[in-house]
């Protein structure tokens, strides 16, 4: 079975573009690192809830739009070479805080075992 890393962020909505462009350049190298596929999505039906929600978790403010997304490898073995690898790929580097953005201390993300693949 597959592995998947998942994650949550809030992104500024008005750096849409800015994102999308950085996510396109972070999935070549993710690919170039053994990933399957790397799926971004934008919010646009992702209510507020009252114990909890995506836009809670990450708390996100009127002025962001919340992003899920996940990488899919071929297991997890390949998954921690791969991250280590595009961590230290120099093309990752150059994305580093001042490129993103996003505040990456409201980021909430995690590896995960895929139990049912149809």
């Amino acid at each position: 079975m597959s592995y998947v890393d998942g994650y949550v962020i809030a992104v500024p909505t008005a750096e849409k573009e800015t994102y999308i462009k950085l996510a396109e350049e972070a999935a070549v190298v993710f690919k170039a690192h053994g990933a399957v596929s790397v799926v971004e999505n934008w919010g646009n039906d992702v209510p507020e809830g009252k114990i909890t929600s995506f836009p809670m978790a990450v708390k996100c403010t009127d002025k962001e739009t919340v992003v899920f997304s996940w990488i899919t490898w071929p297991s997890k073995e390949v998954r921690d070479t791969g991250m280590q690898g595009a961590m230290e790929d120099p093309r990752m580097k150059s994305m580093g805080p001042d490129a993103v953005p996003f505040d990456g201390k409201r980021m909430i993300f995690g590896g995960f075992e895929t139990i049912v693949e149809k």
